[in-house]
């Protein structure tokens, strides 16, 4: 069984391998595991790259892509699924946010049972605006 969120270590370096961030996508079934070399650099070029850790198991990351001025998009927050539950996901969202809090506009797209967890962090619908997209992935 996890421990509580309370034992977690945040971290927002650079420092983690593919084989770790591979594992943790994977155990939620995201498409872009399958694309291991991308989405390394991907995550390791973001704007904010936010990680937890249980000792050495990466448990959970997010991360922001921005402008650095007035918009930030948050693609990622993934979290192992036997650590789900414990308040990780919601210690990822709010150190996001921080260095955004000032901005013109903060988004992320959303689907499932996600949707309640973001409208429980501030997130909440856009008007009538709609998603749209072009994605080579399966998981949606």
């Amino acid at each position: 069984m996890p421990t509580p969120s309370a034992s977690i270590i945040y971290r927002n370096d650079r420092n983690i391998d593919q084989r770790s961030i591979i594992a943790l996508y994977e155990a939620n079934h995201w498409s872009s595991a399958r694309k291991p070399d991308l989405l390394h650099k991907a995550l390791l070029n973001s704007h904010s790259l936010i990680t937890a850790w249980d000792g050495e198991t990466l448990v959970g990351l997010g991360n922001a892509i921005s402008d650095g001025f007035l918009v930030v998009y948050y693609p990622h927050l993934v979290v192992l699924p036997a650590y789900q539950g414990l308040g990780i996901g919601r210690q990822l969202v709010q150190r996001l946010m921080e260095p955004y809090k000032n901005f013109h506009q903060q988004m992320l797209v959303s689907d499932g049972k996600a949707v309640g967890f973001y409208q429980k962090c501030g997130f909440y619908r856009a008007g009538e605006t709609e998603p749209l997209w072009i994605y080579q992935g399966d998981e949606h």
